[in-house]
């Protein structure tokens, strides 16, 4: 039997668990992991996310019996069934740690995905990318031209992705982009936010003395680097650490931090509400 999984949110209140459980069960559904958390179990916002073991025919049916449930408690909900992958697109400049991290692990079906195409602003990394038998888009940003280079970017985009990955992206997108978009953005940030955001952040972090290094993965927001975050990590370093060391050092915690954000994403795990975000993991 395949397994499928739903994800809701809701303002809390008595029964949640127990409509969704019964509702599951009258399906025929089995259900084999359950997570749920409440922001305020007194009017506060309820999460839950659950995988289910159940028949082909019953999750045909299966939407039209909960969206009933979900009507009564005024749930939002998303179902996902076995095999439906999601599409990503990955977004990067000159650094590629984190792009042949990502195709790596695809390749050995680690994510739950299809990444059909790479797109950057620079062309040094389609040998690599064309390695793992995925198209690779060149599209030059110029200063004086980058809303060009944005509606060509969302020409290639179209309305066909899942989501869009910045694997070292090293371009600000605009509010018009992130609204025609059509698709989650997650990017990485080498720095741990919120502390030194913005370019070199490295540099930074050295010139202050920190004795912690880390890296951010994170929804995009129209304010740069201030979206939802979803995973850091860090690492501790001395002050005989140059900037150039401290970079070495984060550029394995930006590749691990941001598969992991990737990886929580595509497995329904993540929930956003305010800036905040609810991550089962």
């Amino acid at each position: 039997m395949p397994i499928a999984r739903i994800v809701i949110s809701c303002a809390d209140r008595h029964g949640i668990v127990a409509a969704v459980s019964t509702c599951l069960r009258d399906a025929g559904a089995n259900i084999t992991q359950s997570d749920q958390y409440s922001t305020d179990p007194e009017g506060g916002r309820f999460f839950m996310r659950v995988e289910f073991q159940i028949g082909d025919d019953s999750l045909a049916t299966l939407p039209a019996s909960f969206a009933s449930v979900a009507e009564r408690l005024r749930m939002d909900f998303r179902l996902w069934r076995s095999g439906e992958r999601k599409r990503v697109a990955v977004l990067v400049s000159r650094p590629e740690h984190c792009l042949l991290d990502l195709l790596w692990r695809w390749r050995r079906g680690e994510l739950e995905c299809d990444i059909p195409l790479v797109v950057s602003n620079h062309a040094d990394l389609r040998a690599d990318t064309e390695m793992f038998g995925v198209r690779y888009v060149h599209i030059p940003v110029e200063p004086d031209a980058k809303p060009a280079a944005e509606r060509r970017l969302l020409e290639e985009l179209g309305d066909e992705y899942d989501l869009i990955v910045l694997a070292r992206y090293m371009q600000i997108l605009s509010p018009d982009f992130l609204e025609r978009a059509g698709a989650p953005i997650i990017n990485i940030h080498h720095s741990f936010l919120p502390a030194f955001a913005g370019a070199d952040p490295y540099r930074q972090a050295r010139e202050r003395g920190v004795k912690l290094i880390g890296a951010t993965a994170h929804y995009v927001v129209e304010e740069l680097d201030a979206g939802p975050i979803i995973e850091q990590d860090a690492a501790r370093v001395t002050h005989r650490a140059t900037a150039e060391q401290l970079e070495q050092i984060g550029r394995d915690i930006e590749r691990t931090v941001l598969v992991r954000a990737v990886r929580w994403h595509l497995e329904d795990r993540v929930l956003v509400y305010g800036n905040r975000t609810v991550v089962f993991t």
